[in-house]
């Protein structure tokens, strides 16, 4: 196992970069599914930032120097595009993004020429209300739009990730919008990332479509912040034979993701990968759950608090809190510009299937999968999970 550890410096900004002026080699196509909300803007405004030298890659994992020899595609030549059923143009969409504080002042105008292009790509999603056509017709033509967009821009191949407010699970066998999007991008050829908790490509509906694809795909909900947090913490009490008895929480967010977790069913599905990690960490699950609350005053901004009650030598009882603010569209940007290369490189390499390798991005990874068929399980802590990573990097440069 690598010995690396996390990376302790930020690469410096890379050269001035003309906006207009696309990249000499191939190029690397970005389909966002919720290509018009905070997350996509917010990664499409960075990318085009620290490609002209404006910002650093601050929080871009595959931007620090143990990813430099994986074969990975620069940020340069990354072209965007997406699905949205809101129609408020990504540079708007920017400028009240700069507004709240979410990105940086005078941002959008610096970008606004990349802000344009990818709107310019964006099409209608749905199924909106009313829309007659069937799920087949619905996929058929989202993959429609996936291979129009390939072939406009002379693109090697096309990513999907999914970055959409959450959805409640399906209580019957219907595919949900996300799962509309994964079975389109299966259709068209195109690795796949769900970033969210919906269902996506894991409906049993998609299974085997997704084992015949040969195709790389990953997910599912981006580890961003408090579950950030709890698979760091719930090693270390492990590690150290502490007892936690009780582990409870509280996220006060707003936003479109506050919103759509204002529905709890959509709230269940979020929180079910929260609890997850402590079940996969922890020798015995503690009691305590999640609570989400909506709170649109807040925008974009999150604040999680954490109450962790546990034993120490002797019985004796102490307690840990924990509380976390941050803007959840600027955690999350990197990562999914990070998954984007990622994917895009292992669909290259010709790597196919579920990556569990990079269960550091997600509270609900993938089964790592093993040649003789047995899968061990996936590690839940997250140094684990960045060495994980580190040898997939490894993976891809021999692939090279």
């Amino acid at each position: 196992m690598s010995t690396e550890s996390f990376p302790t410096h930020t690469p410096a900004p890379a050269p001035a970069h003309d906006p207009g002026q696309a990249s000499a080699g191939p190029r690397t196509g970005v389909w966002l599914i919720g290509a018009r909300g905070s997350v996509a803007t917010t990664a499409v405004a960075g990318c085009a930032a620290t490609v002209a030298g404006l910002h650093p890659p601050t929080g871009l994992v595959t931007e620090t120097r143990p990813f430099a020899g994986a074969g990975l595609a620069p940020l340069s030549s990354l072209v965007f595009g997406g699905h949205d059923t809101a129609d408020c143009p990504l540079p708007k969409r920017a400028e009240a993004l700069a507004e709240g504080g979410v990105l940086p002042h005078g941002l959008p105008t610096a970008v606004r020429a990349e802000l344009e292009a990818a709107d310019r790509a964006i099409r209608p999603g749905g199924p909106q209300s009313g829309d007659p056509r069937s799920t087949e017709e619905l996929v058929d033509a989202f993959a429609a739009d996936l291979t129009a967009f390939r072939e406009e821009h002379g693109l090697a191949r096309v990513v999907v990730i999914n970055v959409a407010s959450t959805e409640p699970a399906p209580a019957d066998g219907t595919l949900p919008a996300s799962s509309l999007y994964a079975a389109a991008a299966l259709r068209a050829g195109c690795p796949y990332a769900n970033f969210t908790p919906s269902t996506g490509i894991h409906h049993p509906a998609l299974a085997e479509q997704a084992r015949a694809s040969g195709l790389p795909y990953a997910g599912r909900d981006g580890k961003t912040g408090q579950t950030l947090l709890r698979s760091v913490l719930g090693p270390m009490f492990r590690d150290r034979a502490l007892a936690v008895r009780a582990w409870s929480g509280s996220n006060l967010l707003g936003g479109g993701d506050g919103a759509a977790l204002a529905d709890p069913a959509a709230a269940a599905a979020k929180n079910a990968g929260k609890e997850r990690v402590l079940a996969d960490t922890l020798p015995t699950v503690p009691e305590g759950e999640v609570h989400i609350d909506d709170v649109p005053a807040l925008g974009d901004w999150k604040t999680a608090w954490d109450h962790i009650a546990f034993d120490g030598f002797l019985g004796t009882r102490m307690v840990l809190q924990t509380i976390w603010q941050g803007c959840d569209s600027a955690l999350a940007a990197p990562l999914v510009l990070d998954l984007a290369r990622l994917l895009a490189r292992a669909h290259e390499a010709g790597i196919r299937g579920p990556l569990g390798e990079l269960a550091f991005y997600f509270k609900d990874p993938d089964a790592l999968q093993a040649p003789d068929g047995v899968s061990p399980a996936t590690p839940a802590g997250l140094a684990e999970q960045y060495q994980l990573l580190l040898g997939f990097a490894r993976r891809l440069g021999a692939a090279a």
